[in-house]
């Protein structure tokens, strides 16, 4: 085997990237539907700052720390993460600020399953943190309920 199919082979590492008028609202909103952490970059953005390798005018205060003024991302608790840097490296959604406002269905979308029985509950409590129910679905092959976040990205939780 050549070292190029060994790398072939190994697994690809990935996140979801969303597309965000607010970033930091969404992080915040989707942290709290999957119990998920906001990401602390503060460490990594204070000594980009410091080496004068970020402007000033790129960062926002977050939470009372640093943060990116148009990226950030919420990671699983019980993954890896880098501690230089404060980035995920196992499951995470990365928000980043774009111009225009969603206007479209999305072509990609979360499956949430809170487990058996506890459906209305989830989406009482999403509901609550600011998502919207867009329809309640009941097929032979199953129930669930579309719902849309703050910003109105689409979601099912079964």
């Amino acid at each position: 085997m050549t070292e190029h199919s060994t790398e072939a082979l190994a697994p690809v590492h990935w996140k979801i990237v969303v597309d965000s008028v607010d970033p930091h609202a969404q992080a915040d909103f989707w942290a709290a539907a999957l119990h998920y952490e906001v990401e602390d970059n503060s460490a990594l953005i204070e000594r980009l700052l410091e080496g004068g390798a970020l402007p000033g005018g790129a960062t926002v205060e977050f939470h009372g720390r640093p943060a990116f003024r148009d990226l950030i991302a919420v990671r699983h608790p019980e993954d890896p993460f880098d501690k230089d840097s404060g980035t995920g490296l196992g499951r995470r959604l990365l928000f980043q600020r774009v111009p225009e406002a969603k206007t479209v269905k999305n072509r990609l979308h979360l499956d949430l399953h809170p487990g058996g029985g506890r459906r209305a509950g989830e989406v009482e409590r999403l509901t609550a943190l600011g998502a919207s129910v867009l329809r309640e679905v009941k097929e032979p092959s199953g129930e669930w309920v579309v719902m849309a976040d703050p910003e109105g990205n689409e979601f099912c939780v079964h």
